[in-house]
């Protein structure tokens, strides 16, 4: 058996971006944006690094090194570009950056950290988009709306001003004993929402991204 290395080894599990083959992500930890605020209340945070793989040259890139108090969401791919988020807490902004490694990187947007809600922040397709979902889904960029969200929805993707939106479905499950019933059942409805949280439609399927970028329902 033949074992590749890279050509910088960090003892990171490479995690695929869909849409593309060639690279995959890691961090050095897994704490996200709402995380970095709940520790600055105790001390600064150690920092954090964004590591892209290439399997096609072995090698291993970061677009920026490690700082205190600053961390990164998980990255996306958008015709032919990588997107991320970087928080910045000394400077308190929350900025988007378009990157290829060794050709680009470029501050695409950024927002004042008072202005965003940094609970479930994130990129989503079609396209770039950032979001933030509590009990309110909002989106920041490039659209800005928002709307309620029933507390078993959350939004992966947005497309031709339509949201579309996972919805968890729990059936025969005992809420006063917290156990499923006999007949237990658990699936995912595809719901769709316009810019207003206005329903348009429904069904069930699991919506997901292949490696190839193409939408499947399963």
């Amino acid at each position: 058996m033949i074992i590749k290395r890279f050509n910088k080894i960090n003892g990171f599990y490479p995690e695929p971006i869909s849409g593309q083959t060639r690279f995959a992500f890691s961090k050095n930890d897994f704490e996200d944006f709402y995380d970095i605020k709940e520790y600055l209340n105790y001390k600064d945070y150690r920092g954090q690094k964004l590591y892209f793989y290439d399997y096609d040259m072995a090698n291993v890139y970061s677009p920026f090194e490690k700082n205190i108090n600053i961390v990164y969401g998980a990255p996306i791919y958008f015709e032919g570009f990588f997107y991320f988020l970087q928080g910045d807490f000394n400077k308190n902004k929350i900025s988007l950056y378009k990157y290829l490694p060794e050709k680009i990187l470029e501050n695409v947007v950024e927002f004042d950290i008072k202005d965003v809600n940094l609970y479930n922040l994130k990129l989503i397709g079609n396209g770039v988009n950032i979001i933030s979902g509590d009990d309110e889904f909002v989106c920041y960029y490039p659209s800005k709306f928002r709307f309620k969200l029933p507390s078993n929805e959350q939004v992966i993707l947005i497309d031709e001003e339509k949201v579309y939106i996972s919805a968890w479905i729990e059936e025969d499950f005992d809420e006063e004993n917290n156990c499923a019933g006999y007949n237990y059942k658990y699936y995912e409805k595809l719901v769709i929402r316009d810019f207003w949280g206005r329903f348009i439609s429904e069904e069930i399927g699991n919506l997901n991204k292949a490696e190839d970028g193409n939408w499947w329902i399963s």
